[in-house]
């Protein structure tokens, strides 16, 4: 069981507390939730529930009303946009390209906050590189243009421009979008594997429920702009409460092949 963000103190790993934030037409109320260092968090809810908000929330790119959220005790808030930078990766649902990249020079771009007043990268740089490159398994495409990929070969490769950055706080939003089956699992199983072996916090946005519930260490549910409950994959996992977020009947048993949580709609 995890302790409650009220239980714990701001040390190793991200807390947020009490954050909220409020748009023309949309509200996001007081959410508290404590992101552990080396596990996988996964925001899950309906479209419109803030999901997206909430990772911008926490990234630090978007100041809450009220409350703080604090990386290893320490205000995002308080920080400037490049020693935020360093410590923070988010990967959004939606990365724009200006310009067909080779996909070595696209992830070098995760260098970029630790050049400081240099204009070029350092072996260090190179080494950092090299290393996202092997991490998700690009070496190959390392000078393949990176409009000639797949859906899936690109999520790998703006998953390895955030690990370049060698943040202490990975987000990613949707980065399972429009991918298959086959992606899907290696995207979620990488992202895993990584945050603990790199000791760094991972929290994804996703759709893909099953996913979330055999990949993800932690789960937040939230509706609209609400957290409807937060824990183990097993606590947040529970019929009535996805049927109630999701506004559909749904049944919740085991996966046979791993015992977690297995969500089906049920058919009219």
């Amino acid at each position: 069981m995890v302790d409650s963000p009220a239980t714990t103190t701001r040390t190793a790993g991200l807390t947020a507390e009490d954050v909220a934030y409020r748009f023309a037409q949309f509200a996001l109320s007081p959410i508290s939730l404590r992101a552990r260092a080396g596990e996988l968090t996964a925001i899950i809810g309906p479209n419109g529930s803030g999901k997206s908000t909430l990772l911008e929330v926490l990234s630090g790119h978007l100041k809450p009303l009220s409350g703080g959220v604090f990386l290893d005790g320490e205000n995002l808030h308080n920080l400037s946009p490049r020693q935020r930078a360093r410590k923070v990766g988010l990967a959004r649902q939606e990365t724009i390209l200006l310009f067909s990249f080779e996909v070595e020079e696209f992830v070098r771009q995760g260098r970029h906050p630790h050049l400081g007043n240099s204009l070029f990268e350092s072996p260090e740089d190179d080494r950092w590189v090299e290393w996202a490159l092997e991490k998700t398994c690009l070496q190959e495409f390392a000078h393949r243009r990176v409009m000639e990929m797949s859906s899936g070969e690109f999520q790998r490769a703006v998953l390895a421009r955030t690990l370049a950055q060698r943040p202490r706080l990975v987000l990613l939003d949707e980065p399972t979008a429009n991918l298959d089956i086959g992606y899907q699992v290696e995207i979620f199983r990488l992202l895993r594997q990584l945050a603990k072996s790199e000791n760094f916090v991972g929290i994804v946005v996703t759709h893909e429920l099953n996913l979330a519930a055999e990949m993800a260490d932690y789960v937040v549910l939230l509706q609209g702009g609400n957290c409807l409950t937060q824990g183990r994959a097993e606590e947040v996992f529970q019929a009535d409460l996805l049927s109630r977020a999701f506004r559909t009947p749904v049944l919740v048993d085991k996966n046979p092949s791993s015992g977690r949580p297995r969500v089906t709609w049920v058919a009219p």
